[in-house]
């Protein structure tokens, strides 16, 4: 049989876990030592239960118990109000965050879609900034080169292949090649 002062210690050290600021306040389940014993539940259920108690009290004429009780039952009520505070607080904050996370796609999202109607290689040429012409005869101080210079006019004659007329028909002769007129295929332009 345990001695009641390592029960009493055990009691008092799941107290102090249980106790305290973090979890949440608002569903957790509190033992309440009250003047008419304890009162287990919810921080909801014991302020009823106490302000039961106090009505009680206070339809018997003790107004020294009524006031006792509504004391109990306002502790737990500011316990529960600074819970729910705390609580809105949380939510208001998480709100906040949801807001700026959306205006910040909501940015991205303009910013693709701009992009994309206006690509970069097809801008209108006239909103593109125009270079300054200047007008000046002569000697530009550009260096010429082959393409800048005119074509000069080609003295022979091109002469083009005949189209092809209807297949021959075959026969076992070799065919002759076709006469080298000296021109060679020129590059395209």
């Amino acid at each position: 049989m345990k001695s009641s002062r390592s029960r009493s210690r055990s009691k008092s050290s799941r107290n102090r876990n249980s106790g305290g600021g973090g979890g949440n306040v608002v569903n957790r389940v509190f033992d309440s030592s009250g003047p008419e014993g304890k009162v287990r539940g919810t921080p909801q259920q014991i302020i009823d239960k106490y302000n039961q108690l106090a009505r009680d009290a206070q339809l018997s004429g003790d107004r020294v118990a009524t006031e006792n009780f509504q004391q109990h039952a306002e502790h737990y009520l500011r316990m529960l109000s600074e819970a729910q505070r705390e609580i809105d607080a949380r939510r208001e904050e998480q709100e906040r965050q949801n807001r700026e996370r959306q205006a910040e796609r909501d940015r991205e999202r303009a910013q693709r879609q701009e992009q994309e109607s206006n690509p970069p290689g097809n801008a209108d040429p006239a909103k593109a900034p125009q270079p300054d012409v200047v007008d000046s005869e002569g000697d530009s101080g550009l260096v010429e080169t082959p393409e800048s210079q005119p074509k000069p006019k080609s003295t022979r004659s091109r002469s083009r292949k005949p189209k092809a007329a209807a297949p021959a028909p075959a026969t076992d002769a070799p065919s002759e090649p076709a006469p080298d007129n000296g021109s060679a295929p020129e590059a395209a332009e």
